[in-house]
């Protein structure tokens, strides 16, 4: 029963961490022109590896984006729990830099959003929950599917909510 609740639980984080590569990716797609700055303003790769990471990272987290979403429970919540933390530990370390003036480069909208430390902890807990996925083991019965699936887009809808109120000024708090 509780293998149960966390593996729904958990595949309900996939969904949402999947719509949000998803999103992330197309975003950054579509401003492809100005994303190796992105990745080039957070200073952790030799100048010759910005372009090939700005170009293979969109496409990585779209087919990781679509895995998620389509039910993939061994790789794709590894890979993207990876991810995630890659992100959390390269904004955390600009942080502690002092760089909170960055852009976190997640594409999501075209809202700029300036490094802070809800984002590292939001990225730390969507890799934890979908992390639980190739843990708990099992599978899902198709009404538990759906209830996942539908559990996922509304997180989806509530990680949008989040986003637009960390990047409205004198909504959020200051950067760290």
């Amino acid at each position: 029963m509780l293998r149960d609740v966390i593996l729904t639980l958990g595949s309900s984080a996939a969904v949402c961490a999947g719509l949000v590569f998803v999103l992330g990716a197309v975003g950054k797609l579509r401003h492809a022109a100005i994303f190796p700055g992105v990745v080039a303003n957070y200073r952790l790769l030799p100048a010759a590896a910005v372009a090939p990471a700005a170009l293979l990272l969109p496409w990585t987290e779209l087919a990781i984006g679509l895995a998620l979403i389509a039910g993939e429970r061994r790789v794709a919540p590894v890979l993207a729990a990876a991810l995630l933390l890659l992100f959390a530990g390269a904004m955390a370390l600009n942080l502690r830099r002092g760089r909170s003036h960055i852009d976190c480069g997640c594409g999501t909208s075209t809202l700029r959003q300036p490094l802070r430390r809800a984002l590292v902890v939001r990225n730390l807990l969507m890799a934890a929950a979908i992390a639980t996925v190739p843990l708990a083991g099992g599978e899902l019965m198709p009404a538990e599917r759906l209830v996942a699936f539908g559990a996922g887009a509304v997180l989806f809808l509530l990680y949008l909510l989040l986003n637009v109120l960390l990047a409205l000024p004198g909504l959020s708090p200051q950067p760290a």
